[in-house]
């Protein structure tokens, strides 16, 4: 990824993308999160990691993650003779991306605020030299 904001406005950016940018996913979150994306029916852990041919292990991580972002949900289905398994889903897209612009204004703001305070510590500076 770019290093510089300029960089990053100046590149190439793809919706899915913003999940990487906004959170700090890694490749392989956004993959599972494809495969969510694209299944017709909620998937357990092991249903992932197959289909992104990773242990079940490394796959729990990667939807770790994307459950703390919100970007994905857990449910529990309950057997009827007692015992329980988990199944994952995509969180509505009108959420996600209603938190992601929440996440966008607040940056604004603080680059807003840190602005101000770049051109009021200069203009102290530059006061200050053409008065002394």
């Amino acid at each position: 990824m770019p290093d510089s904001l300029a960089e990053q406005l100046r590149s190439d950016m793809e919706c899915e993308g913003l999940l990487e940018c906004f959170h700090g996913l890694k490749p392989l979150d956004r993959e599972c999160f494809r495969v969510l994306v694209e299944s017709d029916e909620p998937m357990t852990i092991d249903d992932i990691g197959d289909a992104v041919d990773r242990e079940r292990s490394t796959a729990y991580r990667a939807v770790q993650r994307l459950l703390q972002t919100g970007t994905i949900s857990k449910e529990q289905i309950n057997y009827e003779q007692g015992g329980y398994y988990h199944v994952y889903r995509p969180a509505d897209p009108s959420k996600i991306s209603g938190e992601m612009q929440r996440m966008l204004n607040d940056w604004y703001a603080k680059m807003g605020q840190l602005i101000q305070e770049f051109e009021d510590k200069y203009e102290e500076t530059e006061s200050a030299a053409a008065s002394g």
